[in-house]
């Protein structure tokens, strides 16, 4: 593989500061991002200065690239030399979120983990499912799992945290907690079925039953939420199917879930001798025709 010049990419000299490394960073990140840029090989470009910044910015891979590169040229054929100890603090992506490294860089540092070459690669296990209540939720809460041991000992039992906010299929990782204590363990999340809301993502739906004197007039209404009962305020001549919005009210999280009140307008029955005459005083009082659109 060849040799990569950091310095060069960034245009530094070797005994560059912090600020001048920054400084430098961000001119060349803003001109080859690839979504602004339109120079020639721009991803190409934009991903080589992020490696750089990434072990520049980085004094103990600074300190042992300086080492191991004093003597090298950028382009020159390049192999590690044996018994290269990979310097012990890892990182992981680059500026962005993107993926720079480059197989210099890996050969060099583990391809962004911590201590490569010198112990096992982290694996990651199968989620295992942990069913909880809506409310559980929203409040968080606590749950004690007994895990087998895939080496054939005793299952153990794990007491873990679930965090308030978290959403159905959302996973969990507990590092080091797998089999063994060579793999991660992720959790599973799953939503039990509640009876009154409906939950998607951070937002939950209440299908909510009003009278028609209540959709036709407005009226205050005492509705369900995860935090509580709170009062509703009904518009005047709100229909069935309407939509109301009870904002902050759903799931928590950097950006916290709505609940959302449908109305469902319900029709009493016509069942005794006094509810069919006050549908009918009802009818000869209002000429409503709710067809018109159909003529």
């Amino acid at each position: 593989m060849k040799y990569k010049d950091y310095y060069k990419i960034l245009g530094l000299k070797r005994g560059a500061d912090e600020k001048e490394m920054k400084k430098a960073y961000r001119r060349l990140a803003r001109k080859y991002h690839p979504d602004v840029s339109k120079e020639p090989q721009a991803e190409e470009c934009f991903k080589a200065v992020q490696e750089a910044y990434a072990v520049l910015k980085d004094p103990e891979k600074r300190r042992a690239y300086n080492e191991l590169g004093a003597n090298w040229q950028a382009g020159q054929e390049f192999r590690a030399p044996p018994g290269w100890q990979t310097p012990r603090r890892g990182f992981g992506q680059g500026a962005g979120g993107a993926d720079p490294f480059s197989d210099f860089f890996s050969s060099l540092f583990g391809n962004g983990t911590a201590n490569a070459g010198r112990r096992p690669r982290q694996q990651r296990s199968e989620p295992v499912a942990v069913r909880i209540s809506l409310e559980e939720a929203f409040t968080g809460t606590e749950r004690n799992l007994r895990l087998g041991n895939p080496n054939g000992g005793p299952a153990r039992t794990l007491k873990v945290r679930i965090p308030a906010g978290v959403i159905s299929g959302q996973q969990i990782r507990l590092p080091g907690q797998g089999g063994g204590g060579h793999s991660d363990l992720f959790l599973k999340i799953e939503l039990s079925h509640h009876p009154l809301f409906r939950v998607e993502e951070r937002d939950i739906h209440l299908q909510l039953p009003v009278a028609p004197w209540e959709a036709a007039l407005g009226a205050k209404i005492q509705v369900p939420t995860l935090k509580g009962a709170v009062q509703l305020s009904i518009p005047p001549a709100s229909n069935n199917g309407s939509r109301l919005r009870l904002k902050g009210r759903g799931l928590g999280g950097k950006k916290a879930g709505s609940q959302y009140v449908n109305l469902e307008v319900k029709i009493p029955p016509a069942d005794t001798d006094e509810a069919r005459a006050a549908y009918q005083q009802f009818a000869e009082a209002l000429p409503f025709n709710p067809r018109d659109n159909l003529k």
